[in-house]
């Protein structure tokens, strides 16, 4: 493993961490999508599917183990413990329009058919619009409802782009040293920065901007 993988790594637990934190905190998950969390805890849910036959050494378990662990912890503070604050209207986006491409993709284009491959490829497939559901339910919201967004916070969002970043970087690294180069995993992940990036841009324009030139009552 090269160093920008293993920061990756680290950069995308932080953004769990920062958002569960941040959910604690505030005892709120106005503005965040429990259909992104969801679709999140199912693509982990299918990638590690290998941890029940397969070990790769202690830091590849605790890892997979983790982003399941407090993913679906996620899930249950929007969904269960702070559902009061959770609005169900917001977060409108068809969950079919991700799951259904993802899963024709992931019978078509693999590298073995297998059931073990088919569904670690639908989650590289999956993973990569996962963001889809939060990032049209920020688009939904306007500066006249700003307590919506109170838990979408820069950290995390800088975050997120950084794990896909030097994911990017990591495939750059591996192709130019090792000659390896994954185009289901590279193309996903294109994509995946691609929605982060415009999730960033989103936030910047339309939040903190908002904020910043937004006149007192």
């Amino acid at each position: 493993m090269n160093i920008f993988r293993l920061l990756a790594d680290m950069a995308h637990l932080l953004a769990i961490c920062l958002l569960i934190l941040k959910i604690v905190k505030s005892k709120s998950v106005a503005g965040l999508s429990l259909k992104s969390q969801l679709l999140f805890l199912l693509t982990y849910s299918c990638r590690y599917l290998d941890l029940f036959w397969r070990f790769i050494s202690v830091y590849n378990t605790v890892m997979k183990v983790t982003f399941i662990a407090l993913t679906g912890w996620t899930c249950y503070l929007i969904g269960r413990k702070h559902k009061a604050t959770y609005d169900r209207e917001l977060d409108y986006f068809p969950v079919l329009m991700a799951l259904v491409p993802s899963a024709v993709l992931a019978l078509i284009f693999n590298y073995e058919f297998s059931l073990s491959e088919i569904l670690w490829t639908f989650s590289i497939y999956l993973e990569s619009v996962a963001i889809l559901p939060q990032l049209f339910q920020l688009q939904r919201i306007t500066s006249s409802t700003p307590e919506a967004i109170a838990t979408i916070t820069p950290h995390y969002l800088c975050a997120l782009g950084a794990y896909r970043a030097l994911y990017l970087v990591n495939w750059l690294v591996r192709y130019m040293s090792e000659g390896y180069w994954d185009p289901i995993a590279t193309c996903a992940g294109l994509i995946q920065t691609v929605l982060y990036a415009d999730f960033f841009y989103i936030y910047v324009t339309r939040v903190l901007k908002g904020k910043r030139f937004a006149l007192p009552n």
